[in-house]
């Protein structure tokens, strides 16, 4: 079975390595801070062989220079990005997959966030690594791409199976929590979500990873097709209800 092991790093960033003990590779999802994600890695005993970006911005492939410097890993990438990624072996989109020893990722399009943003979804594993796309109760900023863009990309998100282990690269719930109540306030799901969330992070606990299955009851990102939640933020299409979801975020 795959190993994953999740650790704080920067100011509220979470990096992942992924270990495949058969073949001994060990992914790097995203390099937000080389030196821990080297630190990481040591601890575990295991050797980084390649890292996995999901976008562009310096928090998820900043470091991969240093790293790809001290270790040989390889470098894959996301293809569709305006801005340049430093030291790409492979680039992959939407529909491509990847692989760490006898494990298969599937490459997910999940632009919005950056144009080019992806995430890797690994069904034998139950878990996709989103990097921005989706956080728990939230999602990115729409930075770059469009709401029908971003809403289309969440809709593959949500078309993954319940019970999927949703990796999200920054520890944004509390906040995240605060805006979904106020987004949909007579949810009771996600009441009793943002209860346990509050009593997670009073003692220093993540709250990340999270299931699918529950965020797609309490995340009102992926609810913006719910006739409640489009009643009461408007919007002719799920597109638009997102759109002004996504802006009273940005302002909230």
């Amino acid at each position: 079975m795959l190993e994953i092991h999740q650790f704080p790093c920067l100011s509220d960033n979470y990096g992942y390595l992924v270990h495949d003990p058969a073949s001994g590779e060990t992914a790097c999802i995203d390099t937000p801070d080389a030196d821990a994600c080297q630190r990481a890695a040591a601890g575990k005993g295991w050797q980084i062989t390649q890292i996995w970006n999901t976008h562009w911005h310096p928090d998820h492939a900043g470091g991969n220079v240093a790293i790809k410097a001290a270790t040989s890993c390889t470098v894959t990438a996301p293809g569709g990005e305006d801005y340049p990624i430093a030291a790409v072996d492979r680039t992959v989109s939407g529909g491509d997959t990847v692989r760490l020893g006898a494990f298969t990722a599937q490459v997910i399009d999940v632009g919005g966030h950056t144009k080019g943003h992806i995430a890797y979804h690994l069904p034998e594993a139950d878990t996709a690594f989103v990097g921005d796309a989706l956080f728990a109760l939230g999602c990115g900023r729409m930075f770059e791409g469009t709401a029908e863009q971003f809403w289309a990309s969440l809709c593959r998100l949500k078309a993954l199976p319940p019970a999927t282990l949703i990796h999200c690269a920054h520890e944004y719930t509390a906040s995240n929590a605060r805006f979904a109540l106020h987004a949909d306030p007579d949810n009771a799901a996600l009441r009793d979500y943002a209860a346990q969330i509050a009593e997670a992070r009073a003692v220093g606990q993540p709250t990340v990873p999270t299931p699918l299955s529950r965020e797609l009851a309490t995340n009102p990102f992926l609810r913006a097709d719910d006739p409640g939640i489009q009643a009461r933020w408007g919007g002719e299409n799920a597109a638009a209800t997102f759109a002004a979801l996504r802006a009273a975020k940005d302002t909230f």
